[in-house]
């Protein structure tokens, strides 16, 4: 399985009520996002497995309270998270892999997830409405430039958080790149995800960055 793509068909998504397996991280993740992970416990294994073979996305969910590993005693997940489809597969070693996955739509938990005997999370979803594409507002301006010369910056280091096409013509698009890079806490890169309009998402990370000087006031 090293370095094999997973080329999924398109449309495999949830039905609506459909349980989806989830995996809480202590992250956020952003539609249009990248997510690298290692995984070597044997349901997220397993997961893995499921989706390579159905070409269907699993669920990303940032944990409100508790930890990744261990019992579900404290364990809280946040109601809204992000399908993640599976793009890359490595098998470097026996039972672990190194997986590329790629944030597509924001789903929300339908019922409280359940632990299920083998220690996945399930819950039925609903998938949400994806981001209306809207141009920056050209007070915005400051904050599309100084992403893309993040970006730049950052792909010149080999560490490029994006793939494909820069979509700076995109207020939500250059919003969530800005949430994944900007040193803002969880709870914060949660709200922001979830805020169903992508304008007022750009217009507070635009704030914040002229807060800190990143881009001139």
């Amino acid at each position: 399985m090293a370095g094999a793509e997973a080329q999924a068909p398109g449309g495999l998504r949830p039905e609506p009520g459909q349980a989806l397996g989830l995996f809480p991280l202590q992250t956020v993740l952003f539609p249009g996002g990248l997510l690298p992970l290692k995984v070597f416990e044997a349901r997220y294994l397993d997961l893995i497995g499921r989706c390579l073979r159905s070409g269907r996305p699993f669920g990303v969910v940032a944990l409100q309270q508790g930890a990744e590993a261990g019992g579900t005693a404290g364990v809280k997940l946040h109601e809204v998270g992000v399908l993640a489809q599976i793009e890359e597969v490595d098998a470097q070693q026996a039972g672990i892999l190194l997986v590329r996955c790629r944030g597509l739509e924001r789903f929300r938990l339908l019922e409280p997830a359940q632990r299920q005997a083998d220690g996945l999370w399930c819950a039925p979803v609903e998938e949400l409405p994806a981001d209306e594409v809207q141009e920056p507002q050209p007070a915005h301006a400051g904050s599309v430039r100084a992403l893309e010369q993040a970006l730049q910056a950052l792909q010149e280091r080999g560490q490029s958080p994006v793939t494909g096409p820069l979509r700076l013509d995109d207020a939500g698009w250059v919003a969530n790149r800005w949430c994944e890079l900007l040193p803002v806490s969880l709870a914060a890169k949660q709200k922001l995800m979830e805020l169903d309009e992508p304008g007022v998402r750009l217009r507070l990370v635009d704030e914040f960055l002229r807060s800190k000087g990143v881009i001139g006031s």
